[in-house]
């Protein structure tokens, strides 16, 4: 984790402990504060050698908050923060992961009934103390306890987001070794799954002991856990991430097999063994006149490895993209010369999905618009919040202001010269499957995207087929409103979904925050064997978010996603043509 990324983490904290002593304004500001430092490309560390001035030219940075990142980078510690948690000892991370749970509640529940963490919350709740509070009742208590198992599990996981840049910072990291060869990500960050357990880094070369030595002292590692002749092990802000040391010949085949996933691995072996052939992490081994197979891992003629195609190739088959070796028909497909032709992100060519700060965005309209044409785009839509239960800081805005808005939007429509600027709105779901703006500005708007932010347990599906058969509604944003981590989101019959999705031409979101990805990899297979069209956006808040494109992608790849499913592949007239339809 880099320092920009510690340091937004603990303004998070710092927002929340204060949040949860009901002081207000201030928690807003560490916030925004944690955003402006994840998306800033220069490591702070840099900044602060040079004073408080330059610190202060980050966005929504002001002289407090960047005196607290000097302390940070010179002590490794902000007293004022570690005062606050003296005063309210909690686990504030794993309280506020389960459903329901928000800062305020947590600061409720310490000062009643004395929770500091998750076994606290579940012995509160099965002994009915939280139903007596005020404000609380037996149904809030009954939903925490629910949620109090998921909100456990996911502390054992890190979203993709986190994960995958810090590979690849140890990739650019041992780039510069001379004895190293090839080097790839591994494991379940190469298949893009939304959450990872430890991180796998597989290196090419004849002589190792430089490689795990460089690994050891890398200095992003907090601790060296095991060191091997060929693999180490270290921690990273409680990441473990395992590097392994392959010769340059086996290269491909330990790629292969550490990859996975494992019923993948366990079919494909399969498929091998009925060639008289066998597959392992040092290659591919022809073992039809070995009397024993299993008498050695290396026993055979070996005809392949060196590249992780050519495993595949071994086998009579293409090789089979990472995002979808999950052994869900993969091997029959590609057998079958079926593949899809998966989805890449230069198909994408326009984001449908975006604020500004009329909303809970960071920056102008003008300013989103530059970024996304900077980021290549042809076009880009401002979707800001519409008012609504569950709206992120009560930041909506009223249907006047949506019609106030529209001037703005043609400002900017004028101003730019090589991108198309679409108005839409993001609009409040509610339980019922309607929507928060009025009919007549729905009317009058480009694109509108329907997405629920409140009420998100239980089964959705009625509520948002409802959603979707109205006539404006062009687009279902994060139809769950899982966050990765946080709350699992609404149960959707996908299926269902789809099909009214198919039959009202109203397309299903991939949304690529990393703390999202709604829909999965799963659910956009089902989508598209039912007839829907996917829409992948970033929800960008500021215009470093538009980077964030690449996650929606790939998990729209895990679900089999070619660019005639999606949406925003198509031309602008194209697109047009689909939200008149």
């Amino acid at each position: 984790m880099s320092r920009n990324e510690e340091l937004a983490a603990r303004f998070e904290e710092f927002a929340a402990l204060l949040e949860a002593k009901d002081i207000e304004y201030k928690p807003r500001s560490y916030r925004r504060a944690a955003e402006n430092l994840r998306s800033h490309p220069e490591p702070i560390e840099n900044l602060a050698s040079e004073g408080i001035e330059a610190v202060t030219e980050i966005e929504g940075i002001g002289d407090a908050i960047a005196a607290k990142i000097l302390e940070y980078v010179e002590t490794g510690a902000i007293d004022e923060l570690s005062e606050l948690r003296a005063e309210l000892p909690v686990e504030m991370a794993a309280l506020t992961s389960v459903e329901g749970v928000g800062p305020k509640t947590v600061g409720t529940l310490y000062r009643e009934l004395g929770v500091e963490d998750l076994d606290d919350l579940e012995a509160a709740a099965e002994s009915g103390a939280i139903r007596d509070l005020s404000g609380f009742g037996e149904k809030t208590e009954e939903n925490i306890a629910a949620g109090i198992d998921f909100a456990r599990s996911a502390q054992d996981r890190t979203p993709l987001g986190e994960i995958r840049p810090l590979g690849e910072d140890l990739l650019e990291y041992l780039d510069g070794l001379e004895e190293i060869g090839r080097r790839e990500l591994a494991g379940s960050v190469r298949r893009w799954r939304p959450t990872i357990g430890d991180l796998d880094v597989l290196c090419a070369s004849d002589d190792p002991g430089p490689v795990l030595d460089a690994f050891r002292e890398w200095d992003r590692a907090d601790t060296v856990i095991e060191a091997g002749e060929a693999k180490a092990s270290v921690r990273t802000n409680g990441t473990r991430i395992d590097l392994r040391v392959v010769s340059p010949a086996e290269f491909g085949a330990a790629l292969q097999y550490f990859t996975g996933s494992r019923d993948h691995n366990v079919a494909l072996r399969n498929r091998a063994i009925a060639r008289d052939l066998k597959i392992n992490e040092y290659g591919v081994f022809d073992v039809g006149d070995v009397a024993d197979p299993d008498s050695g891992q290396r026993v055979g003629e070996r005809v392949a490895g060196e590249t992780d195609a050519s495993v595949y190739e071994a086998v009579d088959l293409p090789p089979i993209p990472p995002e979808l070796r999950e052994d869900r028909s993969e091997i029959a497909a590609a057998a079958a010369g079926e593949l899809p032709n998966l989805l890449v992100e230069d198909d994408v060519r326009g984001d449908l999905h975006t604020h500004s700060d009329w909303s809970d965005g960071s920056n102008t309209i003008a300013e989103m618009v530059g970024a996304a044409e900077a980021f290549g785009h042809e076009y880009v839509c401002l979707t800001d919040h519409a008012s609504g239960p569950g709206v992120p800081g009560g930041s909506g805005l009223s249907d006047g202001e949506l019609r106030d808005q529209s001037e703005a939007i043609d400002a900017a429509r004028k101003e730019a010269s090589g991108i198309e600027v679409l108005h839409g709105v993001e609009a409040n779901i509610d339980s019922e499957g309607g929507l928060s703006v009025g009919e007549d500005v729905l009317e009058a708007l480009d694109l509108v995207i329907a997405s629920p932010h409140s009420g998100l347990d239980g089964d959705g599906t009625d509520r948002l087929c409802e959603a979707i058969a109205h006539p404006a509604v062009g687009i279902v944003g994060h139809p769950t409103g899982r966050q990765l981590g946080r709350r699992s989101g609404l149960d959707l019959d996908i299926e269902a979904v789809a099909e009214a999705a198919a039959e009202h031409d109203t397309a299903l979101e991939v949304n690529a925050n990393p703390r999202r990805l709604d829909l999965r990899g799963g659910a956009v297979k089902a989508a598209i064997e039912t007839g829907a069209t996917i829409a992948i956006d970033t929800d960008a808040h500021r215009p470093a978010n538009y980077e964030l494109l690449r996650y929606g992608v790939h998990t729209a790849r895990r679900g089999w996603a070619e660019p005639e499913n999606v949406l925003n592949a198509r031309s602008c007239e194209d697109l047009v043509t689909f939200l008149e339809g």
